[in-house]
Order: structure tokens, then sequence, then C-alpha cells
């Protein structure tokens, strides 16, 4: 199915100039950005001109582009990756793995594409003490793809497509509360709206607080097996409604309020490197199930997100540390930032998302569990 087409015209923005924020910047934050040529002198984060209209907002990148994704050319024994390593831990059955001894700033292209692959098959990898400028990080999210340049999101001055995570600033702009943290804390996949949506994601917490502030991620792949296979029929070559986190005004008719991006993408897509389908679907941004009923897309989707975000099972939980880093596949996965801590102390990261391709569904491609001959599903009981 097309994206949704809306006319490309003129070019109108908000031209409000940059603002100096005056929050104190965390001590380990500050000493990174300086260590890596960062100038400080007008402030910190620089805020893009933010587009003003949807149309405006839709054009952006909406042009295709081939996208050569790492992980499908690279070696399934990832043997260049796990031999450099000094450990590598699964840290559940599922989801998530940690790996030990390396630098991401000094992996060799081979070993990029193997972890590109890693990642393809676990979700999310995670790097402790992490020595890496917000310069090294959009240049690893560079090899894996189209760096997205967010026209609502601050990121650090000089270096375009590295956005600022930092709940502080957010907190000034929307306020957070025990009861409604709102932001990131809710199960949500990036950049949905997107045309080429989110491929990996690349988060470096330089500062973290002492107690809390854990993020959690979900397996899109384990999702859609555990769903029956009678029901997997019913959602497979489906396209749901994805909207955008930000709000734009219609040129065509500016009085009916802001508005969403809106795009069409299957809610069960097909991963270029492994092959598998996963569950494409989250809470915060998937609008409706094309072609049904308003009450029928509620009730297939409210079932597919509760399936998503309460199997604990299928489920990661990471407990942060200074100067750690986390590469997950947004196209297999969500995740939910913890605001536990309840911006009591400081956290601050750096983030770089690399664009993939457009989603695609595959009727004959395998889940996970039959590819790995694991299925347990095939009676319809």
């Amino acid at each position: 199915m097309a994206p949704i087409a809306i006319s490309d015209l003129s070019d109108v923005q908000d031209v409000a100039q940059p603002k100096k924020d005056t929050l104190g910047l965390p001590g380990p934050t500050r000493e990174r950005l300086l260590k890596a040529g960062i100038d400080l002198s007008n402030g910190y984060p620089y805020r893009p001109a933010r587009p003003l209209y949807l149309q405006d907002a839709f054009s952006i990148r909406n042009e295709p582009w081939k996208h050569d994704d790492a992980g499908a050319r690279a070696d399934k024994s990832k043997s260049a990756l796990f031999s450099a390593a000094t450990k590598v831990t699964n840290l559940t059955g599922h989801i998530g793995t940690e790996i030990e001894g390396l630098q991401l700033k000094d992996l060799t292209n081979q070993q990029r594409d193997e972890l590109a692959l890693l990642i393809a098959e676990r979700t999310v990898v995670f790097f402790r003490d992490q020595d890496i400028s917000p310069q090294q990080q959009k240049e690893l999210g560079e090899y894996y793809g189209k760096v997205e340049v967010h026209p609502q999101v601050p990121h650090v001055p000089g270096v375009e497509g590295v956005t600022v995570i930092w709940p502080a600033l957010q907190a000034t702009e929307r306020a957070a509360s025990f009861r409604q943290p709102g932001g990131a804390s809710r199960w949500h996949t990036d950049l949905v709206h997107e045309r080429q949506p989110a491929g990996i994601t690349h988060l470096h917490n330089d500062t973290i607080p002492t107690i809390g502030g854990d993020t959690l991620w979900a397996s899109g792949y384990s999702a859609y097996e555990k769903l029956s296979p009678a029901f997997r029929k019913i959602i497979d070559g489906r396209y749901g409604i994805f909207k955008s986190a930000h709000t734009y005004l219609d040129k065509n008719d500016p009085n009916a309020g802001p508005k969403h991006i809106e795009r069409f993408h299957p809610i069960v897509r097909v991963h270029p490197a492994t092959g598998w389908k996963s569950l494409f679907v989250n809470r915060a941004f998937t609008k409706k199930i094309v072609g049904l009923d308003k009450a029928e897309s509620d009730l297939l989707l409210g079932y597919l997100f509760d399936v998503y975000e309460q199997n604990v099972d299928i489920q990661c939980r990471f407990r942060w540390t200074p100067k750690t880093s986390a590469l997950w596949d947004n196209r297999i996965a969500i995740h939910n930032a913890s605001w536990d801590y309840e911006g009591g102390e400081p956290r601050h990261g750096t983030r770089v998302t690399a664009l993939a391709e457009e989603p695609y569904f595959e009727a004959d491609a395998p889940s996970r569990r039959q590819a790995l001959g694991l299925e347990d599903l095939e009676s319809e009981d």
C-alpha cells in the first residue's frame, strides 16, 4: 500500500532563534562533550528550527532510498566480533545480550556487520564502559543507515543527528509527575511515522541516577510467536496507520488544529537480516488497522498491545551504569524508559538512530521459533 499522499507546498518553518538553556550540565556529561570538542558557548543543546506545517514535516525524507542492511551481509558465526570480546552474555532467553571487552568506536567493518546481525537476532545489545564521542556515535550510525535528523528534538551543537536525551530538559517543556511521567516512559517504537522508519538506535548514557532509570525492551519476534497460528492469519498482510509523536498545522486547513503525520505500514514485518516475522505495532503510535471499523481495530490492537507489553518472559530490563551504550533494532522491539527516579538525580544521554528500509511483509517468511525449530504452536486448539 502506498504512503498517504500529501501535496508538497512551499516551505514554511518556525524561525525562532536557538534558545540557550540555563540548566546545569551534569559533570560527566560536560567532561565528555568538552573532550569531544563540542562548543558549549552558545548554550546546550542546540534547538533546530521546527517545521510549522504538516506538509513541510511530511516532505522530510519522503523520497525513498535503498537501504543496505549491515546484518544481512554479516558472517553468521560472528567470529570476528565474538573472538575480540572478553565475555558475551545473553541476559534472557529471548532478548538482550551484553558484550564486554570491546569499544564500539574501534570496531572493524566486519565486526560492525556482525554486531548488526546480533542485534537483529537478540533485539538489543549492551556495552558498558564506552569511551565514545557524539561524533563517533554518529559515524557508527551512518554505517547502519541514514541518520535521522529530528526536526523537533534538540541535538548536540555542531553534530546534527545526535539527539539529546535529557529528562531534566524535557521536564521544563512538559511537566512530568509520578502518576503521569509521559515522554519515553511508555511502551513505544521510535519514528514509525517515517516513510522508512528507524532501524538500529544507539543510546549512550553518560550520566545515570544512582537508583532507578532502567529501560525495558520487548521482543517483536516473540510477541508474534505468542499468537496462535489462526490469529496470525488474521493480521498477516494487514496494514496499520502509524502517527508521529509531534503535531503540525495543516496548510490547507490551519483552523482545524494540530495534526499528526500518518503513514501506512504492515503490522507484521520481516527483518531483512534474519528473514523472521515480527509484530510491528505499539500502543503510543499505532492508530488503526486499515480496512477495519474502529471498534474492530481497537479490539485487535488492544489485544496485540497487551501481548507485547504484558508477557515478561519476552522482555528484558536493563540497569544502566555510567558510560553505557545500548543498541537496539526498532523494527523488532518496543521499549519503555522507567521514570522511577522521578527526576531526583540527573540522567543524560545522546542518541543516534539509523533509518532502515520501508517495512515489508512476506507471507512465506518464518517466525523466529519456526526458523530455529522451536515452534510449538502448530495446533489451533
